[in-house]
């Protein structure tokens, strides 16, 4: 791996480091404006739905320049957002605006590895992606937690005297926009790739034709297929995952939200471990074969049931993180070879995150559907390990021998 590559990640950091700390400061600047208790879940899904309603553009967006110039242009998005957050635009709207951002620079990030790099180094350099947008998911959490503390940023506060800064929850944010700035810096020196796959039209019904065209192209492909199954799959799993794991912890550690909440690290923790371990021992012709992992991965899930230690608690999370990186990253890696040769890596990452992203809403639906009802969160813990164990088995039975002849 060469500098190119280590600036790529740099900005990525920065980028998702912004990204998963704003979450807590734009939740601290709702209980600022005293908004509803349902604005909270709302606020993830105005970030969210840019990735749906977009899809069809975002993928040709990002195939049109420059990757580097559309990471550039896609952070000076979400600053723009927190910048509006803090001149008095509602967080529900401006941290949309922050999505938008979000959803143009997601084809971008992982396309420009399929353009800069080999096949060969494909995995290895996912496992570097994705290990580092964990490890920005975990100290987001951390710094976001730090920025709203009253205890740490209160006597700060006072002290200062910064425009637009009148609370502790816009003084995180604008610390926030410095390390979207930081990123952006990181974006200009991305070295130049060539466009590929470049659009045949800018016309907004010709997007939708051609995404719709992408959408079925790698669905019907079969290592597209069954790539993109798991990868949409693993996400909207990942997302509910986050929820059982507080609500369970509450019920079976009698922990409280704070001490939950740390407690999720550890499954970030796990897919940072899984990832390596995938650079490490999987190659990308093979990466069909770790389906049977994803299988085991709903099996420790339901071996959270009868837990009611801290320490066995943190083993399982850990191991149901690794088991999630160590089959994420080969499919990952995987889907952008696929959708690089049939239609360009920003297109079909496009339609990677539309499917995860409707997973998502679909999963969380789910969920919240049997919170409605009442039923035990060891039943929802039942339901989400066998419906993730019973998918990932289908997916093998139909898919454990395609591989060999899609290489071919």
């Amino acid at each position: 791996m060469n500098s190119g590559f280590y600036i790529i990640l740099a900005a990525q950091f920065l980028s998702a480091l912004a990204d998963n700390a704003l979450l807590f400061a734009a939740i601290a600047l709702l209980k600022d404006l005293s908004s509803p208790s349902w604005h909270t879940p709302v606020l993830q899904q105005s970030f969210i739905v840019s990735y749906i309603v977009l899809a069809p553009f975002v993928g040709a967006f990002a195939d049109s320049l420059p990757k580097g110039r559309v990471m550039f242009i896609s952070n000076i998005i979400k600053l723009a957002g927190c910048v509006v957050m803090l001149v008095g635009v509602h967080p529900l709207i401006a941290y949309c605006l922050v999505g938008l951002g979000a959803a143009a620079y997601s084809p971008a990030k992982y396309g420009i590895l399929t353009e800069y790099l080999p096949p060969d180094q494909l995995v290895e350099a996912n496992s570097w992606m994705e290990g580092l947008t964990v490890a920005a998911i975990v100290l987001g959490a951390v710094v976001g937690g730090v920025l709203i503390s009253p205890k740490i940023i209160a006597p700060l506060l006072q002290t200062l005297d910064i425009p637009l800064v009148g609370s502790i929850a816009e003084l995180a944010i604008a610390v926030i926009v410095v390390i979207y700035i930081a990123a952006a810096i990181f974006n200009l020196y991305i070295p130049h790739v060539a466009i590929d796959h470049k659009p045949l039209s800018r016309s907004p019904a010709f997007l939708v034709k051609d995404f719709w065209h992408c959408f079925k192209l790698l669905w019907k492909d079969p290592l597209g297929q069954v790539s993109l199954a798991v990868t949409t799959l693993f996400w909207g799993a990942g997302a509910t995952l986050r929820l059982l794991v507080l609500a369970w912890a509450a019920v079976a550690l009698h922990y409280d939200i704070g001490a939950a909440a740390r407690l999720t690290a550890w499954v970030a923790i796990g897919i940072a471990i899984g990832s390596v371990l995938a650079a490490k021992f999987v190659k990308l012709e093979h990466s069909v074969k770790v389906l049977p992992v994803g299988i085991a991965m709903g099996v420790v899930v339901l071996m959270m049931i009868p837990v009611t230690d801290s320490a066995l608690a943190i083993f399982l999370l850990i191991a149901i993180g690794a088991m999630g990186g160590y089959f994420v990253v080969p499919m990952n890696a995987l889907l952008q070879h696929r959708g690089h040769l049939l239609m360009g890596a920003g297109r079909s990452i496009a339609v990677q995150n539309f499917n995860e992203n409707l997973s998502i809403f679909a999963m969380l639906g789910l969920y919240a559907m049997m919170q409605k009802l009442d039923f035990s969160i060891y039943f929802i813990i039942l339901v989400f390990g066998l419906l993730l164990s019973g998918i990932m088995a289908a997916l093998y039975r139909r898919h454990g021998h395609d591989q060999d002849r899609g290489q071919r």
